[in-house]
Order: structure tokens, then sequence, then C-alpha cells
């Protein structure tokens, strides 16, 4: 299958194979917008008819109260669902080298070819800066794509090792001033280990953005938002699939107790712990089922919502008269009357928040890291067999 992007300033063919982007969104007010797009920034259902007649959809009505962020593919479905920001990562890169006609293979290509990493002798070394290379010079191309942040992975191999961690994050940043990609326009995508939130913890006091990912528990997101963790990524479906097939976590069991959704019942909590306390945090909540998890999250900052659930909710005509049917779950006015235990306001130690970890949490988080390690290793092997490039 063969597809072609078109925009006023891009053109890009892909054969063969979906080439996935995780995407990010930023808000106005914290986003750095370039002066040109590839693509405008749309609203689905913002030019439907639907509005002359005084009707809108439900996607028109979610997007008053949270930023809906489509978790897009960059070809068929791109144009109507275009994102608004990007991740880079190490899967990101083992589907580019899948389609070697992408303008994005050449960035990969170039850095194979980089003639400072042929500067090391040891090849971890070589191989280390190849694909720090690689990671930066597709997260500049995405930084000309879309208007908002570009996130990029740090290595899950580094995820307890909180220097190493600020090391890799600090040699990235490097490569992206080089190329001219300003501190504003980037994240830095860190699992949520203890290290790896303290890792968060320096590089924020330096002004570096990052983006913790694999929160499955309150001890995550609430250490988080203590280190000022610039977003905090809360996976809603994945603890809801755990709490079908497992038992044994109090976190999850305490909600399934009160009749309520592990995955939505920690997002709510996290937002209004960072709210009530006045944490600078941003959440995102991901790995939305249905439209149900979008009109019970209403009010979170970001929600990344699969294209089928986008579609489902730009055809779903709103008549004036149930325009504000659905309602804001999450604002800051009811975090401010939530009430939390003493053991949840702690200020957040390895030791207590080891302490607080869960099952699934453990589970989840360590199934994650395992998965992006994999990636790396795979891409450590294909850049091994296809290096040095040809016709570079």
């Amino acid at each position: 299958m063969a597809a072609t992007l078109h925009s006023p300033l891009c053109t890009y063919s892909l054969q063969g194979k979906k080439l996935t982007i995780a995407v990010v969104s930023a808000k106005s007010n914290l986003i750095l917008k370039p002066n040109r797009r590839c693509f405008p920034l749309i609203r689905a259902g913002s030019n439907s008819s639907s509005l002359d007649t005084g009707m809108s959809t439900e996607l028109d009505a979610v997007t008053s109260y949270s930023e809906i962020v489509p978790d897009t593919v960059i070809f068929d479905d791109f144009e109507r669902f275009p994102p608004t920001a990007a991740t880079v990562s190490s899967s990101l890169l083992l589907g580019i080298c899948s389609l070697p006609d992408t303008k994005f293979r050449s960035a990969v290509d170039t850095a194979l070819a980089d003639s400072m990493c042929y500067g090391f002798e040891k090849p971890d070394d070589r191989m280390s800066c190849f694909i720090n290379k690689a990671l930066v010079n597709v997260g500049g191309d995405l930084a000309r794509l879309v208007p908002g942040r570009v996130s990029t992975e740090v290595d899950a191999r580094l995820a307890y090792d909180t220097h190493g961690i600020v090391r890799k994050v600090h040699d990235l940043l490097k490569l992206y001033h080089e190329i001219d990609v300003p501190p504003e326009r980037l994240l830095f995508k860190i699992p949520s280990t203890w290290q790896g939130i303290e890792a968060s913890r320096l590089l924020e006091s330096e002004g570096i953005q990052t983006h913790m990912t694999f929160v499955y528990s309150f001890a995550q997101a609430a250490a988080a938002a203590q280190a000022g963790a610039s977003v905090i990524q809360i996976f809603v479906g994945r603890l809801r699939d755990w709490a079908r097939n497992h038992s044994g976590d109090p976190e999850v069991e305490a909600a399934l107790k009160r009749g309520e959704d592990p995955g939505l019942a920690l997002v709510t909590k996290a937002y209004n712990y960072i709210h009530k306390y006045g944490h600078k945090s941003k959440l995102m909540a991901a790995a939305i089922r249905n439209k149900q998890d979008i009109f019970n999250l209403l009010g979170v900052d970001y929600i990344i919502s699969p294209l089928k659930i986008l579609q489902s909710l730009k055809e779903s005509v709103t008549p004036p008269d149930e325009k504000y049917s659905l309602v804001r779950r999450l604002n800051p006015e009811s975090a401010a009357s939530y009430n939390f235990s003493k053991e949840e306001l702690v200020k957040w130690d390895q030791y207590s928040f080891a302490s607080a970890l869960g099952p699934a949490a453990v589970e989840l988080l360590s199934s994650g890291m395992d998965g992006y390690a994999s990636q790396s290793n795979r891409v450590e092997e294909l850049f091994g067999k296809i290096w040095p490039p040809p016709n570079v």
C-alpha cells in the first residue's frame, strides 16, 4: 500500500507500512510556535456544516475542556487529525528503517555517516553516538513538521541510573542545539522509576523539560509532581487491563471497592493532588479505550485518543439543547476539596516510594521498560548491520 502526504510545504511518500508517531500536545502558553507550519493545527469538526445550524459535534464539546491529542500515523489519517506534537523513539527509528523512501530515512542515514561518531574507538560509544544523532535528526525534522513540542525517548536501559539519564539528556540537548531546535520545543521522556524521577528533578532545576512515562500509581505521580516534571503520563487502559486479570494491589482494590475504574481513579487523584498543592506538572491520560473514558476525564490537561474514537466524536452531532450535557469532571475547584490521607502527603523519598508501589505499578513499569529496552537493542543490531550507510 502506498500513501502520500501533501502540505503547503512538504510532501512525503510512504511505501508498504504505517509509520507510527506517538504524539504529545502542548497548550499555546507552553509551546514555541514556529512562524511557518507544514500542516495547520486543526480541531476536527471545526468546519462542520453542523455549526451553521447551531449544532456541534461531541469533539467540539470535549475540546473545550481538554486538549484532545490524536494518536496518529503520518499518512492516511494525518490530514484529518494532524498531530500537534510528536515523540521520537527507538520504535520510530525501527519503523523509519523499514521505509527507505521517507525523508526520515535520510535523517538516519546522515546520522550513521556522521564523522564525529567515527572518532570513538569503543564500538559501544560509537553506537551510542549514532543513535543519539539519529534520534535528534529525526526529532529536528519532526520539530519542523509539528507546531508543538517533540518528546525524545531516553534509553530505558538507564532507568535506574539517575546520572546516566542526566548525561544522556545533556548529550541529546547539545545535539538539538547544533541543529537550532530550542529547548522550549523539547521534552525528554523518562521512565518513572525513583532514579528517573530524581533525574527529572535535576533536569527541571536546569530548565530542561521532562516527560515522565509509565506512571501506574499515585506514588509515582505525586513524586513526579514534587520533582517538577513538566508532563506526567498515566496509562488508563493498561491499569484497567491489569485489574481484570490480577488482584492483590491495594490501590487498585481500593478503587474497585469504591466502584471506580482504577485507571480513571488514578488520573483523578493525580490531577487533584497537582492542583490542590500547586505543582506545575501537566497531566496526560493515555491508553484511552472508548468515548466514555474521554467524557470521564474532561478537564485533564491532555488526552491521547485513538483515531477511531476521534472519528466517532467527530461524527456525533450534539443538538443545541444538549450542548452542555457533557460536564467538566476535573477542575481546580473540586481538587481543592479533595481529601488526601496523611500517608499520601509525605515528602516522597526512595524508601517511601518503593514501599508504596503495588504489584500493578511494579509489573507494568517493568514490562514497559523491557519493551523499550528491547527496541533499543533491536536498533543497535540494525544499525550494526547497515553501518556505514550507502550513498551518503
